[in-house]
C-alpha cells in the first residue's frame, strides 16, 4: 500500500528527499544589511542578489553605487541567468515633485535553466517579506519587459 503525504514539503519533495527550496535557503544577513543601506542610507543605486544553488542561500552579487544608471543596472543582470535584485528609482511626478520608489525585479530569461527559474520562482516571496519597504514588483523575462519606460509608469 503505498501513502502519499501531503505537507510542508509536497510530496513530489518527499519522495526526493529535498527540503522545499523556501524553507531551506539560508537566509544571509549580508543581503538584508545592503537593503536597509540603500533604503533607509540610499548608499546604493541597487543590488543584484544571486542564489547559489549548490549551498541553497542568498548572496550579494552587485551592488550599483548612487550616481549608476538603469542602464547600467539592467546590464548587470546576466542575459541567461536568473537573479532578484532591487532598484532605488528617482523620478519626479507631474506635480514637479521628488521621489522614489523600490522595486523588485525578478529576472527569469527565457534562456536560464528550468532548474534555476523553478528555485527563483520558489523564493521571491520570502526574499520580498526579509526586504521591508519593497513598493513595487517588476517580472521579466528578457529586457523589454523591465525597459526604463516600464519602470517610470509603474512609478505613478
Amino acid at each position: 500500500m503505498v501513502i502519499f503525504v501531503m505537507g510542508i514539503f509536497g510530496y513530489h519533495n518527499l519522495l526526493y528527499g529535498q527540503a522545499n527550496s523556501s524553507f531551506g535557503m539560508i537566509v544571509n544577513d549580508e543581503y538584508k544589511l545592503k537593503f536597509l543601506e540603500l533604503k533607509a542610507k540610499r548608499n546604493y543605486r541597487f543590488i543584484v542578489f544571486r542564489i547559489e544553488e549548490k549551498i541553497q542561500e542568498v548572496t550579494v552579487e552587485k551592488v550599483g553605487q548612487p550616481e549608476e544608471s538603469y542602464d547600467d543596472f539592467a546590464s548587470s543582470l546576466p542575459a541567461d541567468e536568473c537573479r532578484h535584485a532591487v532598484y532605488d528609482f528617482d523620478f519626479t511626478t507631474d506635480e514637479n515633485c521628488q521621489k522614489s520608489k523600490i522595486f523588485f525585479i525578478a529576472w527569469s530569461p527565457d534562456t536560464s535553466r528550468v532548474r534555476s527559474k523553478m528555485l527563483y520562482a520558489s523564493t521571491k516571496d520570502r526574499i520580498k517579506r526579509e526586504l521591508d519597504g519593497i513598493q513595487v514588483e517588476l517580472q521579466a523575462t528578457d529586457p523589454s519587459e523591465m525597459s526604463i519606460d516600464i519602470v517610470r509608469s509603474r512609478s505613478l
